[in-house]
């Protein structure tokens, strides 16, 4: 399928398909988003709610690798011990890696090579990026995943129902739901009404919550 680079809102950049017109990051921001979504309503909230300082995320799309830097960036800024699990079906090219400007946008350019390593490094085992960051990259599907009660935080970031219903199902909710560990999160730009029923379907508990730039709500689940 053909993908195609571009510029978002707020100047950072995120793959286009055009068959399916459907966008790895929102066009109203890649980096706003995904720092709104997946940082704040769940690292920062988690962080929050446990005070743990040693956390494991498990992200459901690694794609262009922007949660992974992030999340690597908060690890710095905050001491925590970050073991992070992302999961790609398609991992993207040399030619698109070498497009990103997320580390240019974050005014962070002494750390481009940490997203460079992230994404040169090996996938199916785990890799030292930092001393307090591992990160292992499984090429599998999504309905392939078999952990148990291993993660703190998902970072659930698939593409949209409208062109992947199948990965916004309760047998998908039911995979997650059992990869998190009790008090474990879930958060997900996605405020659909049919996934909201089928994450609460499986046992989660559904919040409701602002948006990032462009959305008006996101949802996050928690594991009781």
């Amino acid at each position: 399928m053909e993908r195609k680079i571009i510029k978002t809102a707020d100047g950072s950049v995120t793959i286009h398909l055009p068959e399916w017109d459907e966008h790895y990051h929102s066009k109203h921001g890649a980096v706003q988003e995904a720092l709104h979504v997946f940082i704040k309503m769940g690292l920062l909230h988690f962080i929050k709610k446990t005070s743990k300082s040693q956390v494991s995320v498990l992200e459901i799309g690694f794609g262009t690798g922007l949660n992974a830097f992030l999340t690597f960036l908060e690890s710095q800024k905050l001491q925590l011990e970050i073991k992070y699990t992302g999961v790609e079906a398609y991992p993207i090219s040399t030619e698109e890696i070498s497009a990103l400007n997320y580390a240019e946008k974050l005014s962070v350019e002494n750390l481009s090579w940490v997203l460079q390593k992230m994404h040169d490094c090996p996938w199916e085992v785990q890799n030292e990026i930092s001393e307090n960051f591992k990160l292992e990259k499984l090429q599998k599907k999504f309905d392939e995943i078999s952990a148990r009660d291993g993660f703190d935080i998902i970072y659930f970031d698939a593409f949209g129902a409208r062109v992947q219903p199948e990965l916004w199902t309760e047998e998908i909710f039911e995979i997650m739901y059992a990869a998190l560990k009790a008090e474990g999160v879930l958060v997900t730009y996605s405020a659909k009404g049919s996934v909201r029923r089928a994450l609460q379907k499986v046992g989660f508990v559904v919040e409701r919550l602002p948006g990032p730039p462009g959305k008006r709500e996101m949802l996050r689940a928690t594991k009781i």
